[in-house]
């Protein structure tokens, strides 16, 4: 009885210690499975399928040298996604090999130039649809001609397919920023995005609005911008 006590009030003690709901701690030493492309930009650990053990997530950003012309440097980017297993995180989902947001870069006809011209970057995780739950926000522009594209893209793990996909993703011409708004009170957090408006008629040197603001969030069932400035397609969920 008195083992039996002891260890009742030891699982007691840990209980208190450890908070509910609290973050696995990643491996000291671990791998990547394969190794992200060319040079890794960024590194950004996070829970996908939410904070129990084991459930480490890694989304990295790399770029490899394609070519260089007239001091210029051309890069393919990448978008690498990885779930750990035991050490070794293990790749689930790599842009542009299973698809947005990225394109693969290709050589012009007749000079030393890649396009689309690519730059990435991972804006961070948020709860946007579960509490504890994390989704994957990136950043990435590709010009081909004029100012470009840019896109925001919110990816996520679905366990019914067992797949990483992409829950939705918001286009404009030129440029657009996304910044995560942490959620209050019990909230699910949002996203803030930035950039120039264009209506139907305006043009891309002389956007409606120069520096518009949206908030977009997840209602339960589909994602919602307000005001509607910038074009959103709904992915999975």
């Amino acid at each position: 009885m008195r083992v039996t006590r002891s260890l009742l009030t030891l699982v007691l003690a840990l209980a208190l210690v450890i908070p509910i709901g609290s973050r696995a701690e990643e491996p000291a030493h671990y791998t990547f499975s394969p190794a992200p492309p060319g040079t890794v930009t960024q590194s950004v650990v996070l829970y996908m399928a939410g904070q129990a053990m084991h459930s480490q997530w890694r989304a990295v950003a790399s770029k490899k040298l394609v070519g260089a012309s007239s001091g210029t440097k051309f890069y393919q980017w990448y978008l690498s996604i990885y779930q750990i297993d035991g050490t070794v995180y293990q790749l689930r989902y790599q842009s542009p090999a299973n698809g947005a947001p990225l394109d693969k870069v290709a050589k012009a006809h007749g000079a030393s130039m890649w396009f689309p011209l690519q730059e990435l970057t991972i804006v961070g995780a948020g709860e946007f649809a579960h509490q504890t739950v994390d989704q994957l926000v990136v950043s990435s522009h590709q010009t081909g001609a004029d100012c470009g594209a840019a896109t925001i893209t919110v990816f996520g793990y679905n366990p019914h397919s067992n797949k990483v996909v992409r829950n939705v993703s918001v286009d404009n011409g030129c440029s657009l920023r996304a910044k995560i708004v942490r959620g209050t009170n019990g909230a699910d957090d949002s996203l803030t995005l930035t950039g120039p408006y264009y209506n139907a008629t305006a043009a891309m040197c002389c956007p409606t609005k120069p520096n518009a603001s949206a908030t977009l969030t997840f209602n339960g069932k589909k994602w919602v911008e307000s005001p509607n400035y910038y074009k959103v397609t709904q992915g999975s969920n």
